[in-house]
């Protein structure tokens, strides 16, 4: 195919597993990924989930000793739970250890998330339209509000941050970012030099998922832009266009780079495929109507979701990538030239490690990696 292929991994904690055997399978899946010539392998930061991926740069820096090529990065550090120094020292010390592999993926989901638990303006009613943007499924945007009122999820949230911590402008820690690393930040009028981390090559990596100031701030720093259609299919598409609107030349890029993620399972036959991700709508289910994700529910034994539970899902179940090798390439293939991404990512999710292995390995070859 036309542009490279990467791996965006959870670190997914399967039912009947636990978190130790998610972190190994991590690793081995990164080993493999190396091997089948995929270009990044990137974790998420995810909190009181059955997830492992909860310190991706401990998790980097373990990845990046078990290979030796492949790039390794966050997807991604979470700007609204920590502070701009910490991240460039915390990444400025994996790039000393294995100088011109670490990508950094910073993104603005802590500090969005607060706002939107002490949102009380009335949101307009999200459009209901289904569109296919040749031969890509943008589904009507799932409406968040009851998931950030849920009591379970503001108990958690109240712990990722100091107690009355109040999150800089992402913009300004972005800012505060370049600065450290390119040595011009200052205190006031006190210069402040971050070490290790100044005079690096690290370049952030901004993660958004629609059209507000990720995508702003990404444009105009002149930073490559990841967009998340495999977590908001609805609104990536948008994200896509107004970055590049926003886009101006840096020292880092000349030209907009533009990242598009995807949630595929790839098997050896259509049937398979389907039946491996039979249990990733459970799994989306347990996240907004549970109040956070449960294991990975085996495919052989849950039982069919209800047509109430599949309306909660069907946006994610639908832009899902399902089927053979050659199946998934083509909507990739479609996903890539509606967005005109430079690179895809792909993340995939499947009860059993094997399976995951053989969906990426299979995708590989098709891709021609």
């Amino acid at each position: 195919m036309t542009v490279p292929l990467s791996i965006l991994d959870l670190s997914p904690i399967s039912e009947g597993a636990d978190a130790a055997t998610a972190l190994r399978n991590t690793v081995d899946l990164a080993q493999h990924a190396e091997q089948w010539g995929y270009k990044r392998y990137w974790v998420a930061e995810h909190h009181f989930v059955s997830v492992a991926s909860a310190q991706p740069a401990v998790l980097i820096g373990q990845i990046a000793s078990a290979t030796s090529t492949i790039r390794v990065g966050a997807a991604a550090v979470q700007l609204g739970q920590t502070t701009a120094i910490a991240v460039v020292e915390t990444f400025g010390t994996l790039d000393a250890f294995h100088p011109g592999r670490i990508d950094l993926g910073i993104g603005r989901s802590g500090q969005r998330r607060s706002e939107a638990i002490n949102e009380a303006t009335p949101k307009p009613e999200p459009s209901t339209e289904w569109r296919d943007v040749d031969g890509v499924v943008v589904p009507p945007p799932f409406d968040i509000s009851a998931l950030m009122r849920d009591p379970r999820l503001r108990a958690k949230m109240s712990v990722l941050q100091q107690p009355e911590a109040v999150a800089p402008d992402f913009a300004d820690q972005v800012g505060d970012i370049l600065a450290m690393i390119n040595g011009s930040y200052s205190i006031g009028t006190v210069d402040a030099h971050a070490t290790p981390g100044e005079g690096t090559a690290l370049m952030p990596w901004v993660f958004g998922s629609s059209k507000g100031q990720s995508a702003q701030v990404a444009g105009a720093r002149g930073l490559p832009f990841v967009a998340s259609y495999h977590i908001t299919p609805a609104t990536a598409l948008d994200a896509v266009d107004a970055y590049r609107a926003a886009f101006r030349p840096s020292a880092a890029l000349a030209e907009p780079y533009v990242v598009v993620s995807a949630d595929v399972v790839v098997a050896d036959d259509t049937e398979t495929a389907r039946h491996l991700a039979s249990s990733y709508g459970h799994w989306v289910y347990s996240i907004r109507a549970g109040g956070g994700a449960v294991p990975y529910p085996d495919p052989r034994t849950v039982e069919p979701l209800t047509d109430d539970q599949l309306a909660i899902v069907k946006d994610r179940t639908a832009t899902q990538f399902v089927g053979d090798a050659e199946e998934v390439a083509d909507r990739l293939e479609s996903l890539r030239r509606v967005t005109g991404a430079n690179e895809l990512v792909v993340t995939s999710v499947t009860h059993d490690h094997d399976d995951r292995l053989r969906s990426h390995e299979l995708l590989a070859k098709r891709w021609g990696l």
